[in-house]
């Protein structure tokens, strides 16, 4: 007699899935989202090692796939093909150099970033990390077999950065620890940690980089499968990219409009470097935010945009030490299993009061008026901030830590449009410049992507393209070419916000005149963040067309 499957009976093997093989088998994740039982471990990233995961996900993929199908069956399975598509196809642990020495750097900073415990108890759970971490440099000299030279080139890249967070940053997260012999210990493992980056880094620079001539492109088949089981998006590529191009078109255009409203004398190009002049002094910079938070949540309650579930906003500060080289301003929200650091940090990082003035405007130029506004609504109102508070109340765990990028990046990069169209900063050429700017750097990333992974692109006509087509200086075309190497889908911010219009634009049929905006973003945001597809059955009842 066949057994009957509950939907029950599934949510447990689901959550087994959780605790048997996403939490063990990556430690750093399971700090990263609240789970502490594992913070002295580190990923085994040996070939053995991934034996291992390609042999459980297997076995998952196997018991998952024999159970109804459900919306977080869909999830689940995905997520599992998505990771055996990374370790049996792209091989990112034969081709990627970087995954080494960045991946130990993240697996430190997570322990660092957060006073989930006694800083005597995080250096004690570090140092048994980075006890591991030569030995995994040991293994990537190992596993890498013939990586794309840029590839190579980008972890050289990084690896005075990650030497300089050994060196410096990290000593000074834990400066108030003076236990003798627990400090002691941290010295020798982090010299360690030191020794052995040096020692990967000339390995890279004297081996490594003369024999990386592998290639980046994913090709057509893989790329389409990676999007298919990472956002549940089965479009063929030819069609996703005259989406693409539609959208850009659409964006130049109303650029075009617009900075002509600003000055029909000057070029949109010269409207904007005006535009980066007008910013705050460095010292007024995080007041400049906090009123532009205070205007936010202020204009989302009046106009019913979306529940904001708790009036308790993000502590505004500069950006730590240990973060200020990765990032101008950053979300850093706890995650969903932490008990006790469950602050979230909205942190921008300030000038360096040493530096010259020359400096201090170059920076500054990066927080102009209309970055502020985009930067605040993408990271906090109603962009991630407001969708992490919302995923307090998600019951399923896979719903609390499987999701798509095409959601949660799609959601943030939505809703910086979505205000100015509502009507914040009532028509503001010079604030919707900075909108559209944003919106055609997302465009170049979705064409050049595709472009770029299936032959029709090389990476200097990618360069090329950021600059001419998504109106981008030289030096960000150069990274952001250099992004999409090894972030091939990082079309996810576009599909996803394009996505939600149509779900928006199709809901809003549906219910006719007791449409209701707010009831909208509430009802897409119960789902979590997974792909765009199931929180559309969700909210439409049917499997209609996604784009």
């Amino acid at each position: 007699m066949a057994t009957l499957l509950t939907a029950a009976s599934a949510q447990t093997a689901y959550d087994r899935f959780v605790d048997e093989y996403y939490f063990p088998f990556s430690p750093t994740t399971a700090t990263s989202a609240g789970i502490h039982k594992y913070d002295d471990k580190l990923e085994d990233y040996s070939k053995a090692g991934v034996a291992k995961r390609v042999a459980a996900l297997k076995k998952f993929e196997s018991e998952f796939a024999s159970l109804p199908e459900s919306p977080d069956r869909d999830l689940v399975l995905n997520s599992v093909r998505a990771s055996l598509l990374e370790l049996e196809t792209v091989r990112g642990w034969e081709r990627n150099p970087d995954n080494y020495s960045s991946g130990i750097t993240n697996s430190a900073f997570v322990i660092m970033s957060r006073t989930f415990a006694r800083p005597e108890a995080r250096l004690k759970s570090l140092t048994a990390r980075e006890r591991l971490m030569p030995k995994v440099l040991a293994e990537a000299r190992a596993n890498l077999k013939n990586p794309p030279r840029i590839y190579t080139e980008v972890a050289i890249e990084q690896m005075p950065g990650n030497i300089s967070f050994f060196e410096n940053d990290v000593p000074l997260a834990f400066k108030a620890v003076t236990d003798a012999k627990l400090v002691a210990d941290f010295r020798a493992a982090n010299n360690a940690v030191i020794s052995s980056l040096k020692e990967y880094e000339q390995w890279m620079k004297k081996d490594l980089l003369a024999r990386s001539q592998g290639d980046f492109r994913l090709g057509p088949s893989t790329y389409a499968k990676k999007l298919q089981y990472e956002e549940m998006v089965d479009i063929p590529l030819d069609r996703l990219l005259a989406i693409g191009y539609d959208d850009l078109r659409a964006n130049q255009k109303r650029f075009a409009e617009t900075a002509a409203r600003i000055d029909p004398k000057k070029t949109p190009q010269q409207i904007l470097a005006d535009m980066e002049k007008d910013h705050p002094s460095g010292d007024k910079l995080l007041d400049a935010f906090r009123d532009t938070l205070g205007g936010l949540t202020k204009f989302i309650e009046e106009h019913k945009i979306v529940t904001i579930p708790s009036p308790v906003p993000p502590i505004l500060e500069e950006t730590p030490p240990f973060m200020r080289a990765l990032t101008f301003a950053s979300m850093d929200t706890p995650g969903p299993f932490e008990t006790v650091a469950k602050e979230a940090f909205f942190n921008v990082t300030l000038p360096e009061k040493d530096w010259p003035k020359e400096r201090v405007e170059d920076f500054m130029g990066a927080f102009n008026r209309g970055t502020i506004l985009s930067t605040a609504i993408h990271e906090a109102y109603p962009g991630h901030y407001v969708q992490f508070l919302w995923m307090q109340h998600v019951d399923s765990k896979v719903r609390k830590l499987l999701g798509a990028s095409s959601n949660a990046e799609g959601w943030a990069h939505y809703a910086e449009q979505m205000m100015l169209d509502e009507g914040y900063t009532n028509g503001d050429p010079k604030m919707r410049l900075g909108q559209l700017q944003d919106a055609l750097l997302r465009d170049a990333r979705y064409i050049v992507g595709i472009e770029m992974h299936t032959g029709k692109r090389t990476f200097d006509q990618g360069i090329e393209f950021f600059e001419k087509e998504g109106y981008q200086t030289h030096e960000t075309a150069v990274r952001e070419t250099k992004r999409g190497t090894s972030d091939p889908t990082y079309l996810y911010y576009t599909l996803g916000k394009l996505q939600i219009l149509k779900l928006r634009d199709d809901y809003r049929a549906k219910k006719g005149s007791a449409f209701s905006l707010e009831e909208f973003h509430n009802n897409f945001m119960k789902q979590g963040f997974p792909p765009i597809k199931i929180v559309r059955k969700a909210l439409l009842g049917d499997d209609s067309p996604t784009l």
